[in-house]
């Protein structure tokens, strides 16, 4: 499962500079993440997430920005309602990916996005 990659792009702009190499660091998350299993993330208020389906990829749209979401993070992000806690969102993506590394990938995945302010 590998739901990390983001590529962001201006609002008119449909050949955008990819995002791959921000926040991805081995420590990237971590101190943002230390209440990850009492935590139960939303979208920012001002965040949607939306699905493209000319492009066949999930966005987040925000006001003068668009990130085009790859892998399996628009699934992830569908289970940020503000009512799951970190521990069922990834129990239930273990059990819809079985073998994934989802225990560690998925906190770490959501603490970026956390320190990005794209979830709250």
């Amino acid at each position: 499962m590998k739901p990390l990659p983001l590529k962001e792009a201006s609002p008119g702009d449909h050949a955008s500079a990819t995002d791959e190499g921000a926040n991805t660091g081995a420590g990237a998350g971590e101190g943002a993440f230390a209440d990850a299993g009492r935590w139960t993330p939303a979208l920012s208020r001002s965040v949607m997430l939306r699905h493209d389906r000319v492009r066949g990829t999930d966005l987040l749209l925000m006001p003068e920005r668009v990130v085009v979401l790859r892998g399996s993070a628009g699934a992830i992000l569908r289970l940020c309602d503000g009512r799951r806690e970190v521990a069922a969102i990834v129990a239930e993506l273990a059990e819809r990916f079985p073998g994934a590394s989802v225990a560690t990938e998925v906190p770490e995945f959501l603490g970026r996005m956390r320190e990005e302010g794209w979830i709250r």
